[in-house]
């Protein structure tokens, strides 16, 4: 495994080194030891699986507010998807700032999603499934989202966004009011 950070302090990727022979292929997917300077005492709690089917379709962008804000890591294992992070941390020098990242089967990369973070994705092929692993439990009451087209964000998604559910289409916009989260 190898940790790349981002651009947005505490955003990192993890690529995996695929081994193959003539049998197939082998990659560690996660390894808690390796990922410890991550993750430091943190465990996974939760693991969820979606299944997103027409291309440029949207989903998120999804977060938790404290005490159930989550770190969360998140694995394309079919298709391929354009991931996206928002930084929403109060006082971060990267708040509001958004980062993409092409996640595949091909590729291997893990997006690690720190808490203070919204989370969404876009379809770039038919069928895509992601596999999240979650260091906090699903809490409804603690939910909060971010507009997928919220100019305070400007996300610049890479194809026209063709299918968004109302519920994501209902997050407030973000105003001058919003100071960001404290995690």
């Amino acid at each position: 495994m190898r940790l790349r950070q981002t651009k947005l302090s505490a955003l990192s990727v993890v690529e995996v080194q695929t081994i193959t022979d003539e049998r197939g292929a082998f990659s560690r997917w996660f390894c808690m030891r390796e990922l410890a300077g991550i993750f430091g005492r943190r465990e996974i709690v939760q693991i969820n699986h979606s299944r997103t089917s027409r291309i440029g379709a949207v989903r998120g962008l999804h977060f938790q507010y404290p005490p159930a804000a989550e770190m969360k890591c998140v694995r394309c294992i079919r298709g391929r998807v354009c991931d996206m992070a928002v930084d929403l941390r109060q006082g971060s020098p990267t708040f509001l700032r958004w980062h993409a990242e092409e996640l595949s089967p091909d590729n291997g990369r893990m997006m690690v999603i720190p808490e203070g973070f919204a989370h969404g994705f876009q379809v770039l092929e038919e069928e895509s499934e992601l596999f999240y692993l979650h260091t906090a439990f699903y809490t409804p009451e603690a939910e909060g989202g971010v507009r997928f087209n919220d100019p305070a964000v400007g996300i610049d998604w890479p194809l026209a966004v063709t299918d968004v559910s109302g519920r994501d289409r209902s997050h407030p916009l973000l105003d001058e009011n919003f100071a960001g989260m404290q995690v």
